[in-house]
Order: structure tokens, then C-alpha cells, then sequence
């Protein structure tokens, strides 16, 4: 089974709604034995819940974001996944300096997404919206992929 994993700075914002729409695809696509996905963040705090507008911005497409708590980061989930998805290129660097064994899998998500903490819902929406496409662009998601 291949893992992926989503990594954001909190794991409040961007990452678990990334790590929501690849469960979306999963489940749509029928690759639950085929595909699971986790979310963490560098800078995580244990058991914190996802941003209010985070899970507004998902509930407005139909996802509850509300049970989320995040978690830090470790060397094990990097090890774990297959491809490691991250929020920007400041987050790949981070994990490729501290850990450069797992440089050949840590991606970029997208053209990086920019971080909405702190800002309004309006914000957020279109933060989830761009997130939601470059998830639907992973290859491994993509009903067209035979390689799994």
C-alpha cells in the first residue's frame, strides 16, 4: 500500500485539507487498499484542532475538518510514506536539511500554497481550493495511473 503524507508548518490550515480531499479521492476512487494518507506539521502542537476557518472552508464542500487534531512531525513518518507532500518549498528544505535521506520523496505540492493562518475566510476558500487542485493532480490519485 502506498502512504503519503501531507506536511504543513501546524498542521491546522493546509495540510489537513489536503490530507481531506486525498481521502475524498480514495474513497471515490475505490483506492482504500491501495492508497492512505496521514497530515503532520514542522511546528505542529500536539492535539490542536484545525483552524475555524479551515474546517469552515471545508464544510462549505462538503468535509468536516472538525475532529482533526494535529501532530507533529517525526523522522518514523517520513519514513513511513512513500511521497511526502509539502505545503512549500520552505517546508521541503526544512525536511531535506534536517533529514536528507528522504529528499527523493518530499514534493512540493502544486506550486507551493501559500499559508492563510491568520487571515480571513475569504482567504481560506481560495486556499482550499488550490490545495484541492494540486491533490487532484498527484499521480497516484489519478484514476489514469496503473502503477499501483
Amino acid at each position: 500500500m502506498k502512504h503519503l503524507l501531507f506536511v504543513c508548518t501546524g498542521n491546522t490550515c493546509r495540510s489537513p485539507m489536503a490530507e481531506a480531499f486525498c481521502r475524498e479521492i480514495i474513497e471515490r476512487e475505490n483506492l482504500s487498499g491501495k492508497i492512505s494518507c496521514a497530515s503532520a506539521g514542522l511546528a505542529a502542537y500536539p492535539g490542536s484542532t484545525a483552524s475555524e476557518f479551515a474546517v469552515a472552508a471545508m464544510q462549505e464542500v462538503g468535509i468536516d475538518l472538525s475532529r482533526h487534531r494535529a501532530q507533529p512531525l517525526s523522522a518514523g513518518m517520513l519514513a513511513q510514506a512513500d511521497e511526502i507532500w509539502v505545503l512549500s518549498a520552505s517546508h521541503k528544505q526544512a525536511i531535506v536539511s534536517a533529514l536528507p535521506q528522504f529528499s527523493s520523496k518530499v514534493f512540493v505540492l502544486g506550486d507551493g500554497i501559500p499559508d492563510p493562518y491568520g487571515q480571513g475566510l475569504d482567504v481560506y476558500r481560495a486556499c482550499r481550493d488550490e490545495i484541492k487542485r494540486a491533490v487532484e493532480q498527484i499521480p497516484c490519485l489519478q484514476r489514469r495511473d496503473s502503477s499501483l
